[in-house]
């Protein structure tokens, strides 16, 4: 039996979230059902990790387990012709059967993006989180760099998180800047449900002025959901990368 690993770009303003769920419009149920199609087998594609619904990525890896001899190369032909254009498989490979894709995961690399500008953007409003005061990026720059290390993220985290420990690792944390972009970028060995768009939202805090990066630390400590920041909404959520090797 072969085992076939995805690269998966997709937007998810249409989606109720990867996973599939019960009448509502999913990602994963999509790619399944053109697997299907293609290989004439009932298949069980495992992600990386979940998306919730509005949220888009870059670089979402899935891998599947298939008898079928269709050439590697074709595999990303076959599936984009038969899902919505909102979905995009980048990349197909054969990998070890002992390959896992949540499981083998070392590392993510989550992007939040917010829109700075005065007015908001027309094009690219599904992409990002508009903020028409303006922010002090430096102040951030300096708050997010406290969230690197080895932490309890508890204060981070919404309610419904089913993972027992609330202890990650972020390896590197950065805000950048492009144009009205404010891009906040977090690498970690795991995220809890909302932690990054927490840690976005209490950064904003900090742009405006309501939070000193100083405050960091301790609100760290407190494990007090109350002490940080709002959770932004998800279309400013991107799943950048996925990686396997430390």
């Amino acid at each position: 039996m072969r085992n076939i690993k995805l690269t998966i770009e997709y937007d998810g303003k249409d989606f109720g979230g990867w996973q599939k769920q019960p009448n509502k419009l999913n990602i994963q149920g999509e790619i399944e059902r053109a697997i299907e199609h293609i290989t004439g087998e009932n298949v069980d594609l495992i992600a990386s990790g979940r998306t919730d619904a509005g949220v888009h990525a870059l670089g979402q890896i899935a891998n599947f387990k298939t008898n079928s001899n269709i050439a590697i190369e074709k595999i990303p032909i076959a599936i984009n012709s038969l899902v919505k254009k909102s979905i995009r498989i980048q990349n197909a490979e054969e990998v070890d059967e002992k390959f896992h894709s949540r499981f083998n995961c070392k590392r993510k690399t989550y992007r939040y993006v917010i829109d700075n500008s005065k007015y908001g953007t027309a094009i690219y409003r599904n992409i990002s989180y508009h903020i028409a005061t303006k922010l002090d990026v430096e102040a951030m720059k300096k708050a997010v760099k406290y969230f690197e290390g080895e932490h309890d993220f508890k204060a981070f985290k919404s309610s419904g998180t089913s993972s027992k420990s609330s202890v990650r690792t972020i390896y590197s944390a950065n805000v950048l800047v492009e144009g009205d972009n404010i891009a906040v970028d977090l690498t970690g060995n795991g995220f809890l449900y909302n932690m990054v768009r927490i840690i976005a939202g209490t950064l904003v805090d900090v742009g405006l002025g309501k939070i000193k990066p100083e405050e960091i630390p301790s609100i760290i400590e407190s494990k007090d959901r109350t002490k940080a920041g709002k959770t932004l909404p998800p279309q400013g959520l991107m799943l950048l990368r996925v990686d396997y090797e430390q």
